[in-house]
């Protein structure tokens, strides 16, 4: 797996918004109930191996989902281009997703998807 958290957790533009101690960016189905807003999730959509006739990989593709909550649209909008600044050195941006209403909790949310390469 991709240091995600890492990166996302070592910049400043990141924790300005997210928080430090702990830094409010969670595996997929970790956050904890009532955590402070806004906070991020991930998820691995899936992983591919570069595949090489006469060797094995070195290196794999990781596809990332990262959805962002927020009690505003403006909130969540501004975690989006935070991550999306922090992330963009390392992997690549390969969806930007829309803003939406979450209907249990209200929140706001939006997306992106990334595409790191990371050595095996």
């Amino acid at each position: 797996m991709p240091p995600l958290f890492a990166v996302c957790a070592a910049n400043a533009g990141v924790t300005a918004l997210l928080g430090t101690g702990p830094t409010r960016l969670f595996p997929f189905g970790d956050a904890p109930e009532n955590v402070a807003k806004p906070y991020a999730v991930y998820q691995v959509l899936n992983g591919v191996p570069e595949n090489y006739m006469d060797e094995p990989p070195d290196i794999d593709e990781w596809n990332i989902q990262i959805d962002v909550y927020a009690d505003t649209v403006s909130s969540a909008n501004d975690v989006l281009k935070a991550m999306r600044r922090a992330l963009e050195p390392h992997c690549y941006i390969t969806r930007l997703g829309g803003t939406d209403t979450e209907p249990n909790t209200q929140l706001k949310t939006t997306s992106l998807d990334v595409s790191w390469y990371h050595p095996t």
